[in-house]
């Protein structure tokens, strides 16, 4: 990622900080998951997931310097009767793995993302896991898949990503539409703020920009993280 395009991001992520916060009551949010079918095809601009692509991010977690990996399976597996595309999630921090995290998804014919679970496992600086915490599958003990990404982002409208009561509750509220540089004729960015019932007092940022994806993300409140994409390869 370029020095302007993170420029642009934390830019716009302290302009709509307080507006943000203001509403991230999860009032307007929407987990219907009633689409009539997905695909493990997920080619939403906004949140490609193409085969083979591997997307490098460096920044802080818990005050350490780390570095995020995310890998885009070719490997597909079916949840609760969808289709969904496999993404490995690695976080690194002073050289060693801190966490790992398999990621489901899946599109629906409206072109709108889902989320449809994650396993996840933290480790000590021995290689031990030591929490599974936030793991989830739809379908499986009451959870239920939620949208990652809308096909038309909308300002102002907000989502359930996924329900599995008292583990994982994850809302997003769209919160900034806007062009990146003047020479796009329409808004190739998007700001979201995101929150969690779980833990009232965190609110996260993440940048959007359309045909790559994520490009920072950045707790506002409550926490102490940030992630800026170095690089990203699309494989094939």
């Amino acid at each position: 990622m370029t020095a302007r395009i993170a420029a642009i991001a934390l830019a716009c992520a302290t302009a709509v900080a307080a507006a943000g916060v203001a509403s991230a009551d999860g009032r307007a949010s929407r987990d219907s998951s009633s689409a009539p079918r997905f695909s493990a095809t997920v080619d939403n601009p906004w949140f490609p997931l193409t085969p083979g692509t591997v997307a490098i991010s460096f920044g802080v977690k818990d005050g350490a310097k780390a570095r995020d990996v995310v890998k885009v399976a070719h490997e597909t597996t079916t949840i609760a009767g969808a289709p969904c595309r496999v993404v490995h999630d690695r976080t690194y921090s002073e050289g060693r793995l801190i966490e790992r995290t398999t990621d489901w998804y899946t599109q629906d014919a409206a072109g709108n993302v889902w989320y449809f679970g994650e396993r996840t496992a933290e480790f000590d600086n021995k290689g031990h896991v030591t929490s599974t915490e936030g793991s989830w599958r739809a379908g499986v003990d009451g959870a239920k898949p939620g949208i990652f990404m809308p096909a038309r982002p909308r300002l102002g409208s907000a989502y359930r990503q996924e329900f599995y009561r008292g583990h994982a509750e994850d809302h997003f509220r769209i919160i900034g539409l806007f062009r990146s540089t003047v020479s796009v004729p329409t808004p190739n960015a998007l700001l979201t703020q995101e929150w969690t019932p779980l833990e009232p007092g965190v609110i996260d940022h993440k940048l959007y920009v359309r045909g790559i994806g994520t490009v920072v993300e950045h707790t506002v409140r409550g926490g102490n993280e940030h992630f800026e994409l170095a690089s990203i390869h699309r494989g094939g």
